[in-house]
């Protein structure tokens, strides 16, 4: 019996695992196939037309040592080909397109799709690739203003009139909205099946041959309306008319008003017709420091008459308008059926030349990979770029080089909304905190202390990791105050007795009291008298 070392079965697995993995990969079924984990310079073409200024470097994904394709400058345009070894059919069987794209910096403005080349003319080169390079297929996210969604789009040549037409997959899928990696997927079937997977994901299915599915249609409707056809002069689309014998009634009043003065209406009981609805705020002071040649004359603000707040009106009392029930419009015949009706004009239809009838579509081979965009953002990650002719390939791709990094960026998104979650609930915390100390400020036994109340709140504000020092401030202010109307109002008149000694001396420093309490009270009301300076509407967060 020969024996193993424990440790030696878990590498041996490992390797046999590896192999295997490898062997997969470099299957005859994967035609194309780049994970950048090498710089792309040499193999890759940038374009050396003028529009395109965006440069492309080789990046790490955030958080993550794999390398890929990187959109590094934001309001550019970019262009980058790969030429493939010999061009790949996409008639013979399954054919699967797949990459992927991490928005690192979300996605307002661009797109991060791939387009793949069909054959160039004679001359073509991959450095003057452009908008304007003919393909067969362009496939991946776009997302701007309106528009958002995976694009689908086949160039198929009409082999009746020559034309390359770009036919739209409709109801294409979503572009994810978040800033993780994401694995978009297109499968084409022998069939003429179309699937749309995005993650792994089933997103959309189609047929290239299904009039609904794209638009315009793969195969052109049989007839078309005769463009030579012109409608007739005498061909009237109206279905009703105004009535020819119709009259107008003479007691029809075209220039009656459509509100009145309601004239049995009755002023109101209790009306106060000398009263202004707002007055002078008779509480508000000029300030000390008001300069009437450089401020103006002050004018004190206006607030609501409290005369009128239990009055059912101030000031001149006017008749309400009512609807005027002799009130009809301007007249108008009434509508009959047209007797000459024909019905909406269409032109007739003639067979279209461009029909034709296919059992499969026409694809054009792929013969190059090229990124061609035009984007608002930055920080667009091109990955794992693969065409292969099995589905098998494909989810091994997306299980082995997608799934393990879309798994951490995921966990670490958790734990970033966790913590913006909790930020938040911090802040609305706080928020309703100043919202209360501005309540506080506002009453009235603490008026000689609102300027200073809220100055501290503002503070609070402004640096919130203050805000418990700045409560206990405020509280202290309250405590203050609250113990001073308790036991330091003002005093009984005394009867003064002459006595010597150590009631003098009482007497005097009673005096003294009295004395620093004035004070108090004189500076507090040269403090009240300047709030009106401050704000008192507290800030809106």
């Amino acid at each position: 019996m020969v024996r193993v070392r424990a440790g030696v079965v878990p590498v041996l697995f490992l390797l046999v695992a590896c192999f295997s993995f490898q062997q997969l990969f470099a299957s005859d079924d994967t035609v194309f196939y780049d994970s950048f984990d090498e710089t792309f310079e040499g193999r890759w073409t940038v374009s050396s037309k003028d529009d395109y200024q965006g440069v492309w470097t080789h990046s790490k994904s955030e958080g993550h040592e794999d390398y890929g394709l990187l959109v590094s400058e934001k309001a550019k345009k970019y262009a980058i080909v790969k030429e493939l070894e010999k061009p790949v059919s996409l008639k013979d069987g399954t054919v699967v397109l797949q990459f992927e794209t991490r928005l690192q910096n979300g996605l307002e403005c661009g797109g991060a799709y791939l387009k793949y080349l069909r054959p160039q003319e004679a001359g073509w080169e991959p450095k003057i690739f452009d908008n304007e390079s003919p393909y067969s297929i362009m496939f991946g996210p776009d997302k701007c203003g309106l528009t958002n969604k995976v694009h689908f789009i086949l160039k198929h040549k009409n082999p009746k009139s020559g034309e390359y037409v770009e036919h739209h997959l409709t109801t294409p899928p979503s572009v994810p909205s978040d800033k993780l990696s994401h694995v978009y997927t297109a499968i084409l079937k022998p069939d003429n099946e179309l699937r749309i997977l995005v993650d792994g994901e089933e997103k959309r299915k189609a047929n290239f041959l299904s009039a609904d599915d794209f638009m315009p249609p793969l195969i052109p409707t049989k007839t078309i309306p005769d463009p030579e056809d012109k409608k007739p002069e005498d061909w009237d689309e109206r279905a009703k008319i105004p009535d020819p014998n119709a009259v107008k009634p003479e007691d029809w009043d075209e220039d009656a008003p459509l509100e009145i003065v309601d004239e049995e209406a009755e002023k109101p009981e209790g009306w106060l017709d000398d009263e202004p609805e707002e007055i002078d705020d008779p509480e508000a002071t000029k300030p000390e420091d008001w300069d009437d040649e450089e401020d103006g004359e002050f004018e004190a603000p206006k607030i609501e008459n409290p005369k009128c707040v239990t009055a059912p009106g101030c000031g001149e009392w006017k008749r309400p308008m009512k609807r005027n029930p002799a009130y009809k419009g301007k007249w108008h015949a009434p509508l009959i059926d047209n007797p000459n009706y024909k019905g909406i004009w269409k032109p007739q239809e003639i067979p279209n030349p461009s029909y034709f009838e296919a059992d499969q579509p026409d694809f054009e081979p792929v013969a190059a990979v090229g990124i061609e965009i035009w984007t608002m953002q930055d920080g667009i990650l091109f990955d794992n770029i693969l065409i292969t002719k099995d589905e098998k390939v494909a989810e091994t791709y997306r299980e082995t080089t997608w799934k393990p990094k879309f798994e951490v960026e995921k966990e670490n998104q958790k734990d970033e909304e966790d913590v913006q979650g909790s930020e938040g609930f911090l802040s609305s915390f706080q928020k309703k905190v100043f919202d209360l100390l501005y309540t506080v400020a506002d009453i009235p036994f603490l008026s000689a202390h609102k300027s200073k109340i809220i100055d501290l709140i503002e503070k609070a504000e402004q640096q919130p990791n203050l805000t418990v020092g700045i409560i206990v401030s405020i509280a202290v202010i309250i405590f203050t105050v609250f113990i001073k109307l308790l036991f330091g109002g003002k005093k009984p008149a005394r009867v003064e007795k002459k006595t010597t000694g150590p009631a003098d001396a009482s007497s005097s420093e009673e005096k003294e009291e009295e004395k620093e309490k004035e004070g108090t009270s004189a500076e507090d009301e040269k403090e009240t008298a300047a709030a009106p300076r401050r704000r008192t509407v507290r800030r809106e967060n």
